[in-house]
């Protein structure tokens, strides 16, 4: 007696919908994990913002740059490169010898190789010199680059135009790199 197969047959039936039921499983598995990968990379996704200030409110006016992570994660910031009239910059105090024409007091924070959290702001340069404080701000040709990762490694380029750029990786010959 031969046994005929039929598609049919309830059997056949059943193993087929088994068959298309974990397909499904599986796809939506799949789905839901790439899913889940996105959302871990936007929770910690950060965005460096450049900016500067001048005031002359109070007893005396005052200059900054500033740079804040306006992201959801922390920036881990590789490298700095400042330039000025295509120049590289290597430390505050040589750009201010260079716009001013002599040395300015000034506070600084270190800017290259450092994380800074969701929020955080780091003020890397503070002249509280009334004319070099009005001198930066009439003429600023100062051209800022930071490269910064994510924690998954995702990189960007962003300069003072605050439109951050991915690049690969975050490459820099050393004799262009910012050291304060």
């Amino acid at each position: 007696m031969t046994t005929r197969y039929s598609f049919k047959n309830p059997e056949m039936i059943i193993a087929g919908s088994a068959l298309l039921v974990s397909l499904i499983t599986a796809f939506v598995s799949i789905y839901s994990a790439f899913i889940d990968r996105a959302y871990a990379r936007a929770s910690v996704w950060p965005r460096l913002e450049i900016h500067r200030s001048y005031s002359d409110v109070g007893t005396k006016p005052s200059f900054l740059y500033a740079v804040t992570n306006k992201g959801t994660g922390p920036a881990v910031i590789k490298f700095a490169r400042l330039t000025s009239n295509e120049q590289p910059i290597i430390k505050w105090a040589d750009y201010l010898t260079v716009r001013t024409g002599r040395v300015v007091p000034h506070m600084q924070s270190h800017l290259g190789s450092l994380v800074l959290t969701a929020g955080e702001k780091l003020t890397p340069l503070h002249v509280k010199d009334e004319e070099a404080a009005k001198l930066l701000v009439e003429n600023d040709n100062l051209q800022i680059e930071l490269c910064y990762c994510s924690i998954y490694d995702e990189c960007w380029l962003a300069d003072r135009s605050n439109e951050p750029k991915p690049v690969a990786q975050c490459q820099i010959d050393d004799s262009q790199r910012f050291l304060q």
